[in-house]
């Protein structure tokens, strides 16, 4: 669906054998993301090691750093002939040559190294964001997939993008790199206009930024098909995770000619996909023939106007409930 028809008013895997890349991140994006040395040479004023863990600065440490990607290794360890280890993963990347000695790897593991991974107690590879835990070899890859210091995705829907960072870094890039909108505030009336409502394909129509209570929210308004039937889909999600997402409520109205229709509801994160929170249909879905009803005229083109309104529960200290806090 092309962007020139709405108006909205108000790692590298081809690697051959003779060269080996490593992936980088954005600067922003904080490059120690894929080691666990730490910029200081080893010193952490937050104490972040414990007393039984292995300091990433430490022979052991090394030892266990895969020399093409530069993570932690885990079991299964390979080496080549020479006894040049690398990662499982990289293996497959380097096809089958050790990178030091550029010899064929085959299927050699390296037990004595795997046994001294798994009796390591390592801390999480997003400790230098903060994260301060420690754990057993294997837990520590479980965390790792849920850790609340884990970098965010870009929360554009419109293409595949890539792009990862924190909250400030991917503001950031979503106003220069992607061009959404912001605003400032926790009201909003937006008007979508589609000439040919009736050519409706998978894509998203706006993402628009809003920046209210000290944190950023993304409104998404899309067409997509559901069943056979196209609908139009607003919905919010919360640049943050989710236990602080339930901190906040909003709605949406669209309506016109005397009807309305109306949703209340709690953001999603951004931690939940795009695709994740249009599918379970977690938002405010208008019909189409809902939709040109709204529109009026000769129902020929799509005029929607989609207002509401964010705002944060309080708790009551004297009541015990929950009160909205709503914003100028």
């Amino acid at each position: 669906m092309e962007m020139d028809s709405i108006d909205c008013v108000s790692f590298s895997d081809g690697m051959d054998e003779d060269e080996i890349q490593h992936h980088t991140l954005h600067p922003h994006n904080h490059s120690e993301f894929s080691s666990n040395k730490p910029r200081n040479g080893g010193a952490n004023s937050n104490n972040v090691m414990g007393a039984t863990a292995i300091s990433p600065a430490t022979s052991v440490h090394e030892l266990l750093e895969c020399p093409v990607c530069t993570n932690s290794m885990y079991p299964p360890i390979h080496q080549c002939h020479n006894g040049h280890t690398l990662c499982s993963t990289c293996k497959t990347r380097v096809h089958n040559r050790c990178p030091t000695c550029r010899q064929e790897l085959g299927d050699i593991r390296c037990l004595a190294l795997e046994k001294v991974a798994e009796s390591l107690e390592l801390p999480c590879k997003y400790y230098s964001l903060g994260c301060p835990e420690i754990f057993p070899y294997y837990s520590k890859l479980k965390h790792e997939t849920v850790c609340n210091f884990r970098p965010y995705n870009c929360p554009y829907a419109g293409s595949e993008c890539s792009v990862v960072g924190d909250i400030p870094f991917l503001v950031a890039h979503l106003r220069d790199d992607h061009k959404v909108d912001m605003h400032t505030g926790c009201t909003f009336n937006h008007r979508y206009v589609k000439s040919n409502p009736r050519e409706v394909e998978n894509a998203t129509w706006m993402l628009t930024v809003f920046h209210c209570f000290g944190q950023y929210f993304c409104l998404h308004f899309e067409a997509f098909q559901l069943g056979m039937a196209p609908v139009y889909m607003a919905f919010l999600r919360f640049m943050g995770d989710e236990n602080e997402a339930r901190n906040y409520s909003y709605s949406l109205e669209v309506g016109a000619n005397g009807r309305k229709l109306i949703w209340e509801g709690t953001p999603r994160s951004i931690r939940d996909s795009h695709r994740k929170v249009r599918d379970s249909h977690d938002g405010l879905i208008i019909q189409r023939n809902m939709a040109l009803f709204f529109s009026g005229g000769d129902k020929k083109e799509l005029k929607l106007r989609v207002t509401g309104r964010i705002w944060k529960e309080q708790q009551n200290p004297d009541a015990g409930v929950c009160i909205p806090n709503l914003c100028n």
